[in-house]
């Protein structure tokens, strides 16, 4: 605090920031952390007031204005935030909330019965880190104003604009909330615009627009009818709002149904299913008595109602998202172990029953067998719930998981024994697949405890028609992945069988897209690449036992090996990730004609090999014009057309030969085109399709 600040310090100000100078001098224990996580945490707080009051069926627009000076603006039509005297403070609603800890709707005081906020610091906090908070409110066709510098109330003198360096007044004898301007009859609602402290957060903070866009989409699927409206006016460079204001507006009707589609990214094998319920409990909570002035413990009754969607898909991965009166906790809580203790309970039970037609025999479920391809969104409501700490990441009341799971038992045991005819059909492939998951696992176990590289001496029960190499080195040693038998043969002369090893594959595989993990792993040829391969497949794929360096597919230049190569590669994307991340999955680039240059004079005649008809043209055209000629262009239809010196030379040998590499940039993306492709929804792909019609080259259609 600056000697000119000392100087108007007064018995006032003291009472005001006695509690927010401890938020300023430890502003890590409120928002996290001073980097842009903790402003962004700010933002939520005072987004989360606006959201507590659409909870509460008050509000149906929420708007985020991101300002070029950097602040930001919160705005929402509720009902805004009380003007009338608290009678305890003698201050008004407006600078109880900004500038009391602990003080708010959120205490039992009837306000909600649930809500995000509940400590009652999130509106103070974010004042007291504020280096200026201006708030409007409109009620009873009057808008109020109040501004606060650090926490602090008092008047900006705004003659050059809004900015928290303007010449600033507090109020000394005492605060006022003055009515600023008139307000439409029946229109409420609050405003609220702060510029950060500078002197707090670190310079590098800012907000993250994307963190923003995310956070306002799952608040739009979570709270049902809310429209949100996010606007960025920075004009930042390299952020979608760069070339001018950017606003993006959301709006779902269908909540957290909606919520699990969108988050799905596989093939369904369950419709989403909603779980619903509710249960009591009594929890003991402090309350203050207002004759003795001393805190007394009192039994309080509790409601917690539940609601869950959950939906099953072909994939292995799980996405589970947890929520507590629409605020995420991310790191779970009570109600996700209640979740998933109930989630075994019921399969366990599901199993047994079903022992018998499902061939279960002795082998015991486990989680990850339950969970593999799961996407649910769990969200509890209740008052006042108990957080490890103000940010909120873990729900810690302990009577919420047994009523989570008594939900999630009687409500999924209906779904999974329904005699409803689409219901049965998924309930049976659902379990189908919790028990291929398991026999997948087990096997993969056993795989891992048995192998170990064969030598040419040492018996395999590897396929028999895998070429291995001999060297024992993995990381020197490459499988090439070849298209048919005529490919071998030409492949087996044309390789260095110290560390190169062949395996032929019939034509177009399985497209494990559209199919499920049984079905995968019954497929042969599937089942021999991952076997060859050796680290197993979905979430216990182990890149340390992958028993080659490279694995390389060596299909056709034609549009039927670009086919099998795109299944390969979902074979690798869905069940072998961990080997496309690590780059050791590769395409071969084999030519697609061979060029032979006449003899000239002196200059011999050469072979030019080239990869499309563009750069065959340009080839020609080029030595035609030094007075070159060519013999008869050879066009290579498959790789069982070139001889073994020649696919050598230009496909295998690592001197000559060009590899593609197979990145995995972005995960989700990739799968995502993989599941438009290939995937079993007919009606994006017809789109794509017609949409991308008059981009065909006619010329790489084989006729």
């Amino acid at each position: 605090m600056s000697q000119g600040e000392n100087q108007t310090y007064t018995a006032r100000h003291l009472q005001v920031l006695e509690g927010l100078e401890a938020v300023r001098k430890r502003p890590g224990m409120y928002i996290g952390s001073t980097d842009g996580r903790g402003l962004m945490h700010c933002l939520w707080e005072i987004i989360d007031n606006s959201v507590d009051e659409a909870l509460g069926g008050y509000c149906d627009r929420i708007e985020v204005i991101l300002m070029p000076d950097g602040s930001v603006e919160v705005r929402d039509n509720g009902r805004g935030i009380p003007v009338d005297v608290e009678p305890r403070t003698g201050l008004s609603g407006v600078e109880v909330v900004f500038t009391k800890l602990h003080a708010g709707g959120k205490f039992g005081g009837g306000s909600y019965n649930a809500s995000g906020g509940l400590h009652g610091v999130g509106a103070s906090v974010v004042n007291a880190l504020s280096a200026r908070l201006d708030v409007e409110v409109d009620r009873a066709s009057k808008t109020y104003g109040m501004s606060f510098r650090r926490g602090e109330p008092g008047v900006f003198d705004d003659a050059d604009g809004k900015s928290p360096l303007n010449p600033f007044s507090p109020f000394e004898s005492g605060s006022e909330l003055k009515v600023v301007g008139k307000a439409k009859r029946g229109v409420t609602g609050s405003r609220v615009r702060y510029w950060a402290d500078t002197s707090i957060f670190l310079k590098s903070a800012q907000f993250d627009y994307e963190q923003l866009i995310g956070r306002a989409r799952q608040t739009s699927f979570l709270v049902p009818g809310l429209t949100l409206v996010i606007r960025d006016e920075r004009g930042l460079p390299e952020t979608p709002g760069a070339d001018g204001p950017h606003e993006q507006v959301f709006f779902h009707d269908g909540g957290i149904s909606e919520f699990t589609d969108y988050l799905a990214a596989d093939a369904a094998v369950t419709d989403v299913w909603r779980l619903q319920g509710s249960g009591h409990f009594t929890e003991t909570v402090p309350v203050l008595d207002e004759k003795s002035g001393h805190m007394t413990s009192q039994d309080v009754e509790r409601e917690c109602g539940v609601d869950i969607a959950l939906r099953w898909g072909t994939g292995y991965e799980t996405k589970v998202r947890s929520f507590v009166n629409i605020i995420a906790t991310p790191k779970g809580g009570t109600h996700n172990t209640g979740f998933e203790q109930a989630l075994m309970k019921v399969f366990k039970k599901q199993l047994e029953v079903n022992a018998r037609k499902l061939k279960v025999g002795n082998d015991k479920v486990e989680k990850d067998d339950v969970l593999a391809g799961l996407t649910a969104v769990v969200t509890v409501r209740l008052a006042e719930p108990q957080f490890e700490g103000q940010t909120k990441e873990v729900l810690g009341t302990n009577a919420v998981r047994a009523i989570v799971a008594k939900v999630v038992e009687k409500e999924l045991t209906a779904h999974l024994t329904s005699t409803k005819r689409d219901e049965k059909a998924q309930s049976a492939l659902l379990l189908e697949k919790v028990v291929a998951e398991m026999k997948s696992r087990i096997s993969a176990r056993q795989h891992k405890e048995t192998q170990r590289r064969k030598t040419a001496l040492e018996s395999s029960s590897l396929p028999g028609k895998l070429k291995d190499c001999r060297s024992t080195d993995g990381e020197k040693s490459e499988l090439f992945i070849v298209e048919g038998d005529s490919a071998l043969g030409t492949g087996m002369a044309a390789r260095n069988s110290e560390y190169q090893a062949l395996l032929p594959i019939r034509g177009k595989i399985l497209n494990v897209q559209k199919a499920s993990v049984g079905d995968m792993l019954k497929n042969a040829e599937c089942a021999s690449i991952i076997q060859v391969i050796g680290g197993g497949s979905g979430r216990s794929f182990d890149l340390d036992m992958v028993r080659y360096g490279k694995i390389i597919l060596m299909t056709d230049a034609d549009v039927d090996g670009a086919h099998i190569r795109t299944l390969l590669l979902t074979l690798f994307f869905r069940y072998m990730r961990p080997l496309v991340a690590a780059g050791r999955v590769y395409a071969a680039m084999p030519p697609l004609h061979r060029l032979e240059l006449n003899a000239s004079g002196r200059a011999k005649g050469e072979v030019i090999y080239t990869y499309s008809e563009a750069e065959m043209r340009s080839v020609v055209s080029a030595w035609e014009k030094k007075g070159r000629t060519f013999k008869q262009p050879q066009r290579y239809k498959g790789l069982g057309e070139m001889d073994a010196d020649q696919l050598a030379e230009t496909t295998m040998d690592p001197r000559h030969r060009t590899l593609r590499r197979v990145t995995l940039a972005d995960a989700e993306a990739a799968e995502q085109v993989f599941d438009l492709l290939m995937g079993s929804d007919v009606a994006p792909r017809k789109d794509f399709i017609i949409s991308s019609a008059h981009q065909l080259d006619l010329e790489r259609i084989d006729a």
